[in-house]
């Protein structure tokens, strides 16, 4: 289920994996326990984002829920992955940068 358009969705993407990455990578790190080589939001909903990495030359997927539950409005996607970043970076012990 989504709550999003495919061109919410495409922005969306875009943005994380061409501005974002190693936030990617710090996100699947903490949220998989893993040391990924590489990862990348592959898809969002409105129960939580799903990033795909390699780890040992192999690729997984990860599905983080959203920390308050179902969203519906674009906004809230931002808040939402922002609270993810923040919560990895805790985990991780690594200095969040500002938003």
């Amino acid at each position: 289920m989504t709550a999003f358009s495919s061109e919410v969705v495409d922005a969306v993407l875009a943005h994380m994996n061409d501005d974002h990455r190693d936030d990617n990578v710090l996100i699947v790190r903490a949220f998989s326990g893993r040391e990924p080589e590489r990862a990348a939001m592959s898809d969002l909903d409105g129960r939580g984002g799903t990033w795909r990495y390699t780890f040992e030359g192999e690729e997984h997927e990860l599905h983080v829920p959203w920390s308050s539950g179902e969203i519906r409005e674009r906004p809230e996607i931002r808040r939402e992955i922002v609270v993810l970043y923040d919560a990895a970076c805790s985990q991780l012990g690594v200095e969040p940068r500002p938003h």
